[in-house]
């Protein structure tokens, strides 16, 4: 179980094919801060079907895309 856990379950329950989601948006949702520790957990979306598409640094927003399967 992770951190980002609840963040995964939010972004495959929405089932959209793409969903843009801002810093304070994921904060929000995870209940703890956006850190770089982002990026070593991000791979766990995967089992979810989706993975990260984009990070915007300037826009402090990430891109979310469901995976083909």
């Amino acid at each position: 179980m992770s951190k980002f856990d609840a963040l995964w379950e939010y972004i495959k329950e929405n089932g959209k094919d793409s969903l843009i989601l801002s810093y304070d948006e994921i904060e929000k949702i995870t209940g703890c801060p956006l850190d770089h520790s982002f990026l070593n957990y991000k791979k766990e979306l995967l089992n979810y079907g989706y993975k990260v598409g984009k990070i915007s640094m300037k826009n402090r927003t990430v891109i979310f895309e469901k995976t083909e399967e």
